[in-house]
């Protein structure tokens, strides 16, 4: 692994921790923990009681239009009920989960400064697609900042995850790339388009099930506010009643048939099984299990975090695998 890759795959494992730390922003229902942005409270550092709010540097105005996008009354916005409702433990895990994001920015800046170096070795796509994780990791930030003052409205946290998730692939592609041979599949007699077809029909079924999931995602956060204090067992039945989840919830079979379809046709066409077929066998099986989960048990906090980090680390497997069998190469 060249110095480069390293550099691509630290703000891969850095956007890939912020997924999961977001996951867990979304599952607790934290994502207004710091109504304000940048600051917290009107502070760089979250106060840890009540009692440490100073509302002098808050703008209660834009705390009451947060308000109102979220359907409740702005005048109950006062100092008095904000100290009454303060979490300290939301509080924290959102600002926990913007501090996660600094790491992000900042390998990918440096991965980008190196990538001049790969543009003068004539590897120019390895610059293109490091510039377009910089623009991602830019367009990101902002949006992040638009998930709160809108109030956490549903369309833009569908829009800031999947974002995340292109960004991982477009790091992927750059790691891949930013060698002189990049890695390809050993095949027994040259590619098979029939597999590598398949390939693509699982990545595009992964995808849709994702977007579909992060709507599901919405509907469990609108219960969150809704059916506050009710056990989470309970809210099945209330997502029953949604076509998204019964879509979401039944579409998983076409996944697990497609995989099935894929690595039957892997053990024919490729000379060996890779880590990488291994993962994304894990990863779908996984997948299946946390979904019966969720669907049979109950929407378990620790399930939705997992459901949420895994799927994108399938996406990015997948991913690999495509660019690793577009490499015309031989066992």
């Amino acid at each position: 692994m060249t110095r480069f890759q390293r550099f691509a795959l630290t703000a891969f494992v850095a956007i890939e921790i912020l997924i999961f730390v977001g996951a867990i922003v979304r599952t607790t229902g934290s994502g207004l923990g710091c109504p304000d942005w940048p600051f917290c409270y009107g502070c760089w550092v979250p106060p840890a009681s009540a009692e440490e709010i100073d509302f002098s540097r808050i703008d209660l105005e834009k705390f009451r239009r947060k308000a109102a996008a979220l359907g409740r009354d702005p005048a109950e916005i006062t100092p008095e009920r904000l100290k009454a409702e303060f979490n300290p433990v939301a509080t924290w895990i959102e600002y926990l989960n913007r501090l996660t994001s600094l790491p992000v920015g900042l390998s990918v800046m440096v991965m980008w400064f190196a990538s001049f170096g790969e543009w003068r070795r004539g590897r120019a796509r390895v610059f293109l697609a490091a510039t377009g994780a910089v623009l991602l990791v830019g367009v990101n930030a902002w949006l992040g900042a638009r998930v709160v003052l809108s109030g956490l409205k549903p369309g833009i946290i569908t829009l800031h995850m999947a974002l995340a998730i292109l960004l991982q692939c477009v790091l992927v592609y750059t790691a891949w790339r930013g060698v002189r041979s990049p890695w390809g599949l050993g095949w027994k007699s040259g590619p098979d388009n029939r597999l590598r077809a398949v390939a693509w029909l699982l990545f595009a079924l992964v995808v849709v099930e994702g977007v579909m999931g992060s709507q599901v995602r919405e509907l469990t956060d609108e219960l969150a506010r809704s059916h506050a204090g009710h056990s989470r067992a309970e809210w099945i039945g209330e997502l029953e009643a949604s076509w998204v989840y019964l879509v979401h919830r039944s579409f998983s079979w076409l996944i697990v048939a497609a995989a099935v379809l894929f690595f039957r046709l892997g053990g024919r066409s490729l000379a060996s099984r890779s880590w990488l077929e291994a993962m994304i066998a894990g990863l779908v099986l996984a997948q299946m299990l946390l979904g019966i989960v969720l669907a049979h048990v109950g929407i378990v906090a620790v399930a939705q975090v997992l459901h949420i980090g895994l799927s994108s680390l399938l996406v990015s497997g997948l991913f690999l695998w495509l660019l690793g069998a577009s490499v015309r190469s031989r066992a």
